[in-house]
């Protein structure tokens, strides 16, 4: 049988500043899979996740990206299969919504090749898919922040990664546009042979598009399993701090709610 695993992290350890985050971190995240990441501010969650971006070494342990030793990817080809969305972005130059989406193709494209239709075609795609098609021609600078949001989380579709790591990809979102926009990332996860991996402060959202939780408690340690084994009111309740209930709609979902 093929392993499918996209991410893979073995005895991870970090801290930052002398303070330990996480220690002896294990997981498995498989392609068509959805990970998310809670915790209260300051528990590790964005550290994490740089970490998986190589933006910082880890204190101890391995991360592998599709059974190789992230260690061992080039710039170039990290590139091509991570798709990085920060929790925020700013615009370095002008350019049209059109322009912005199109670099995602950039990592594919040998260098000075122009992109192709088959590019713009994604690209365009992708605009349409998160209700942006009729901005191509305008100007990034006039967009609002929701509509910038939808922006990132288009070209990140137009780049076709293997692995999508998003820090707070609800940022800026409404309600509407955050179930969208998730609701398009997990499908495309599903159908593409990718993987997602999201810190967010969303317990709702989470449960909602995640396959598997890690919750950071803040104290080195966390808990880790399915949606339905970690989200539990004990755990959160633990996590955060404070109360946390939850109730179960008509359709099986459970909300989880500050008491």
């Amino acid at each position: 049988m093929t392993d499918t695993t996209i991410l893979s992290l073995h005895e991870l350890s970090l801290s930052i500043a002398g303070r330990r985050l996480c220690h002896q971190l294990s997981l498995r995240l498989p392609a068509g899979q959805c990970l998310g990441i809670l915790g209260q501010n300051g528990t590790g969650k964005t550290t994490l996740l740089h970490t998986l971006m190589r933006l910082r070494e880890p204190d101890a342990g391995r991360i592998e990206l599709n059974q190789r030793a992230l260690a061992q990817w080039s710039r170039e080809e990290l590139a091509t299969h991570l798709g990085i969305l920060f929790q925020n972005s700013h615009d370095a130059m002008p350019a049209t919504v059109l322009e912005i989406a199109l670099m995602g193709r950039h990592p594919h494209l040998a260098n000075w090749q122009w992109e192709g239709n088959e590019d713009i075609a994604m690209a365009r795609e992708a605009l349409a898919a998160l209700g942006i098609a009729g901005l191509e021609k305008r100007d990034i600078q006039s967009l609002s922040g929701g509509e910038r949001q939808r922006l990132a989380i288009a070209t990140l579709l137009t780049q076709r990664p293997r692995l999508f790591l998003l820090d707070e990809p609800g940022n800026h979102l409404d309600i509407a546009f955050q179930v969208q926009s998730l609701q398009l990332l997990r499908s495309h996860v599903q159908t593409h042979n990718a993987a997602l991996c999201m810190a967010t402060h969303d317990i709702n959202l989470a449960a909602r598009y995640c396959d598997q939780i890690m919750l950071l408690t803040g104290d080195g340690e966390c808990v880790m399993g399915t949606a339905a084994e970690v989200l539990t009111s004990n755990n959160l309740s633990h996590a955060y701090g404070c109360e946390i209930r939850s109730v179960s709609t008509d359709d099986g979902r459970q909300i989880f709610f500050p008491a």
